[in-house]
């Protein structure tokens, strides 16, 4: 379909120069610039600073924060017969005035909308100077931090008084960028008549079929009657509008629809809509085209006896959110690619994973994003971007932030992935209980926001889209305008909860003493893999403590609670590699620990999201895949802790209930065999009993006492299993029990895309991962974490380039690890 409507990018001949600020010397030459891009990835492509992820060369480029940059082109315009010539702007970050032909026509402070200035008569034949100068970031959110006056946030920069990403000023896992840049497409947009102006689609299904339904806002350059007509499936229909008319809603049947379900639910058909605006006389003037899936979808929180649930419901289904937070990929996210987005989708269906939650300091995600969730079957849950923060409800900044939701709901509401909104990340519970009410003495900190103008809307574009107030949030908490009203924000029995004491503070076998409803942040840190680490860092001696380690630890204390972290259950090692590996196993145990439990208590407990998916950059942190997109250990606890079918060993009324889930479309029958052996593997009590699970169900079988009950709490373990899937309880923390050194027999073999690899142990063997990454740095293992009892063997394969690889070099102790050698002395 094509239109009168033309779009011409300007993306060629830009320059980049520091305009004002402490630039060192020769920067304010100008030099050939990306766009979209961004002044780091211009400097990086220009020879002109290092990469700011290796080493302490976040330090040494912070001086770009502080600068203020201009940005250059010209380029060449011939007159036509358009009534409109636009200059669009789809993104720039951040604070900035735009000049044409030496006038001024706009300013801009607010990365997370678009731009669009009628410059028809700016424009001459010929060639064109368009000029983009960006202040400092820093300069700017510092100077309105005063204006709006000083808030409580977490950390020293005040990006709350600033529409930018907020971990572009740094978080306990991010880099401090405080980049500027025209970060996407820039363009001149030559229109007639009227243009679509912002298209929203719906798709609601109804019995065997569905309706789909257009609102379209136009804007306008005469009042001459216009016709939309919308298709879809093989059905069109068309609406008239007109002269002063500047919105019309269209709807279409269609007979038979094919639901839209979540991995693991069902498939994701999808419904190319295509809309388009005509005038009278048939000529196209604009179209529009969105995909989208049939399918309904709710949060149950009706309250029951022990609360208030927070299920969500797709097409009636209840489904068990199996979910991952996600930050930037990339702390220039400039970088961030269609490709790469596939790979961390890919990794996370891998990981058996179901739901991403973008989280609040981070972005808007982009098109590019919700298109692959939608067809990959990944729900995604978008918070709107206020996080740890007190933000002020004043102008300017209530009228960016209304701007920029308003933009985004119209963008993203159609797609059949996006499940819920939400309005900030921890501030309602910041608010109550971090002292932010003496620290604010009166000033606004956000409530009008998130129980009043994203709520409205969200109803008057998007009523169809679930919506929360906050992350944590309990249902029922509301705003008198005073004070939060109905139950704690962080409360386990209702809704959501985040909880980070078990990091901060206390060991992570104390998640078993909650049984939340659901769970929407928690988590453990943990180093990178080894190649990313040693890539990015370069100290010699590298050792936990060495300066570059330091850097690439941004946590408060994070290397102290790591060690605290650790102790309760493995002793503290003494060299770099070993310590490496027992932070990475420490965390992926916390977390499969945590799922594990969550898990056991459904229906009570309806999903969990791990914090957190991904890494922005190479860094000591939550994330299960590094910055350099390699899985880390954590990330096999989350594929084998979010198994469709699996079996897990829990501690109930007093003691021990073999777990059974089912989290598949049909049911599981089989015998559930739970046995106490010792270390050695001989059998010392036995359970067997017939089990059938309805699809969808959990179930718990209570333990005899004779399996449950240790003779020898350091040399023995419970192993309870159906159909292969299985789950262990060890009556003793590992520095505590008699576990031996690990002795396996690896055996390789060829196969199409890398190696198979069989171990086999001859003692009880806990947690055995193969570091492939210290053999090839793009080598990937198919699972990890592997506990054999002795005799037992396991397959796996390794996906990686070239020949097989020799068992001999997957069994260096460096390569081949267990929980075994951090027991023994």
């Amino acid at each position: 379909m094509t239109s009168s409507l033309s779009f011409r990018p300007i993306d060629a001949g830009w320059t980049l120069r520091a305009a004002a600020g402490p630039a060192p010397a020769g920067f304010d030459s100008a030099v050939a610039a990306t766009v979209p891009g961004c002044v780091h990835t211009d400097l990086l492509a220009a020879g002109l600073i290092p990469d700011p992820f290796l080493d302490d060369n976040e330090s040494a480029l912070a001086w770009i924060g502080l600068v203020d940059w201009t940005y250059a082109t010209t380029f060449a315009w011939t007159p036509d017969d358009a009534d409109r010539t636009d200059l669009v702007f789809e993104g720039l970050d951040t604070v900035t005035t735009i000049r044409l032909n030496g006038r001024e026509i706009g300013a801009t402070a607010n990365q997370h909308r678009s731009y669009r200035f009628d410059v028809r008569g700016l424009l001459v034949e010929g060639d064109n100077e368009l000029v983009v100068a960006f202040r400092s970031p820093i300069k700017y959110a510092n100077e309105q931090s005063v204006a709006l006056g000083v808030r409580p946030r977490a950390y020293a920069l005040p990006n709350d008084a600033i529409r930018k990403s907020a971990c572009s000023y740094g978080w306990d896992w991010g880099i401090a960028t405080y980049t500027s840049g025209i970060v996407k497409p820039v363009g001149l947009e030559s229109w007639s008549f009227a243009r679509l102006a912002e298209t929203r689609v719906v798709a609601t299904p109804s019995g065997d079929g569905g309706t789909i339904t257009v609102d379209v806002e136009l804007e306008r350059s005469r009042h001459d009657p216009v016709i939309v007509t919308v298709r879809a499936g093989g059905v069109e229909t068309s609406g008239s509008l007109a002269g002063d008319d500047t919105s019309a809603t269209v709807a279409l049947s269609l007979a038979e629809v094919e639901r839209w379900w979540p991995v693991g639910y069902g498939a994701q058909p999808l419904y190319d809509v295509e809309v388009e605006l005509a005038a009278a006389d048939g000529t196209v003037l604009d179209h529009a085209v969105r995909r989208v899936g049939f399918r309904d979808v709710r949060w149950d929180t009706t309250p029951d006896e022990s609360g208030t649930p927070f299920t969500l419901v797709v097409n009636d289904q209840p489904v068990f959110v199996k979910g991952v937070n996600w930050i930037p990929d990339d702390a220039l996210t400039v970088r961030v690619t269609r490709d790469r987005v596939r790979r961390r989708f890919e990794q996370a269906l891998d990981a058996n994973l179901n739901l991403i939650r973008v989280w609040g300091g981070g972005l808007y995600e982009s098109d590019d994003f919700y298109e692959l969730a939608d067809e990959l079957g990944l729900l995604t849950w978008q918070d709107f971007l206020f996080a740890c923060a007190a933000y002020a409800e004043e102008d300017p900044l209530r009228s960016e932030v209304e701007a920029e939701a308003r933009e985004n709901i119209a963008r993203l509401a159609h797609h059949a992935s996006l499940v819920l909104f939400t309005g900030n990340n921890e501030n309602l519970w910041g608010y109550e209980d971090w002292g932010w009410k003496l620290r604010l003495d009166g000033k606004t900190w956000g409530a009008h926001y998130y129980y009043e103008l994203f709520p409205s809307l969200i109803a008057q574009l998007a009523p169809h889209v679930p919506y929360a107030p906050g992350s944590p949030f309990s249902p029922g908490l509301g705003w008198d305008g005073q004070q939060q009203t109905g139950p704690h924000p962080n409360d386990e029995q209702h809704g959501s909860v985040h909880l980070w004491e078990q990091w901060n503070r206390i060991d992570w076998t104390t998640y078993r003493q909650h049984t939340p409803r659901f769970v929407a942040e928690f988590g453990w840190q943990g180093p990178p893999t080894w190649s990313t680490l040693t890539r990015s860092i370069g100290d010699d001696p590298l050792t936990p403590e060495s300066p570059g380690m330091i850097v690439h630890q941004k946590a408060g204390e994070g290397n102290v609670k790591l060690t605290n972290g650790l102790l309760p259950h493995f002793r503290l090692p003494e060299d770099m590699e070993t310590w490496h590996w027992a932070m990475q196993l420490n965390q992926a145990l916390a977390v499969r620990t945590a799922l594990e439990h969550f898990r056991s208590w459904a229906p009570h407990t309806q999903g969990a999201i791990v914090w957190q998916l991904n890494d922005c950059w190479p860094v000591t942190s939550w994330a299960a895949i590094d910055g350099d997109e390699r899985p880390k250990p954590l990330y096999y606890a989350l594929k084998n802790a979010f198994a469709p079918r699996a079996v897990t060993v829990q501690p109930r009324d007093g003691g021990l209930a073999a777990v059974l889930v089912n989290d598949t479309a049909e049911p599981w029958t089989g015998e559930l065999v739970a046995r106490r052996a010792g270390f050695g593997g001989d059998e010392l009590a036995r359970f067997a009993t017939s089990v059938s699970l309805a699809p969808r169900e959990t179930v718990t079988v209570a333990l005899p006492a004779d399996v449950a009950t240790a003779g020898d709490v350091a040399g023995e373990l419970v192993v309870a299993g159906v159909d292969g899937a299985r789950g262990f309880w060890f009556f003793a923390e590992p520095r505590d029990s008699a576990l031996g050194a690990a002795q396996v027999d690896v055996r390789t073999e060829p196969v199409a895309g890398g190696t198979r690899v069989t171990l086999t142990a001859s003692t009880l063997v806990r947690d055995l991962t193969l570091l492939v990454d210290k053999v090839d740095p793009d080598a990937v293992a198919s699972d990890a974490l592997v506990t054999l009892l002795p005799g037992e063997s396991t397959t796996l394969v390794v996906r990686h380039d070239g020949d097989v690889l020799a068992a001999s070099v997957l069994s260096d102790p460096r390569v081949l690890r267990t929980a075994n050698e951090l027991v023994v002395a």
